[in-house]
């Protein structure tokens, strides 16, 4: 009866979303337009990421353990 409480609890959390277009709240603007720019970005713009704030993993996970190389940084505190 438990596990059916939990997952019962779990979907009523996962169908809370909203899937609603972001518009800012009533009386409010979006925030002007950055200096140097041709136009002022709409909401969906204003939350793009760029690659920089969100870039790929470029390193390989360890499948299996292995040695690790001696690390001249790694020093014991003093």
């Amino acid at each position: 009866m438990r596990h059916f409480a939990t997952f019962g609890l779990a979907a009523l959390l996962a169908a809370c979303g909203s899937e609603a277009p972001l518009t800012p709240p009533e009386g409010a603007s979006l925030p002007d337009k950055p200096y140097g720019a041709a136009a002022t970005p709409s909401a969906e713009e204003l939350l793009r990421r760029d690659a920089l704030a969100a870039p790929e993993r470029s390193v390989e996970l360890r499948r299996r353990s292995e040695e690790r190389q001696d690390d001249p940084f790694d020093l014991p505190p003093e």
